[in-house]
């Protein structure tokens, strides 16, 4: 006798029953993986219940270090440079015939150099250099005493 044919609500809750056994089983490896990696968030234990050693306060080896001032202040710098370096290039390259009319992907692709010779176009492209602009100045000027 042949074995009857399964229905739609079986074929539903067999799939139901093998994605939750798939999304259990990739939960379980999450947990255990996670379980090994070191805990990042826990609070340094206060200096005055830890007991104390022989030679001295030992530091704590899983304290949080604090970055220094001057490496802050460098990083600072750098991006707000950089930042200025791209907004001007990005605001200036549309207006450009060297870089945007003579341009050889423009050349090789004509439909995509049909749309970039527009000026709307090329006003988006300064407009997202402008942006740029802005976000190195606003940096610049919000960590300026900090």
């Amino acid at each position: 006798m042949p074995h009857p044919r399964p229905t739609e609500q079986h074929l539903d809750a067999s799939k139901a029953e093998c994605a939750g056994a798939g999304i259990r089983r990739l939960t379980r490896r999450a947990n255990d993986r996670m379980s090994e990696q070191p805990e990042l968030s826990s609070i340094p234990a206060n200096p005055a219940t830890r007991p104390e050693s022989p030679g001295g306060p030992q530091p704590d080896p899983q304290a949080p270090q604090r970055i220094p001032r001057w490496l802050e202040r460098a990083e600072l710098f750098l991006r707000v440079l950089l930042r200025l370096y791209i907004g001007l290039a990005v605001c200036c390259a549309p207006w450009s015939r060297a870089f945007w009319d003579d341009n050889p992907l423009f050349l090789r692709f004509p439909t995509l150099g049909a749309i970039a010779v527009h000026g709307a176009v090329r006003g988006i492209i300064s407009g997202l250099g402008v942006l740029n602009l802005w976000f190195a100045f606003r940096d610049a000027i919000r960590h300026r005493n900090g």
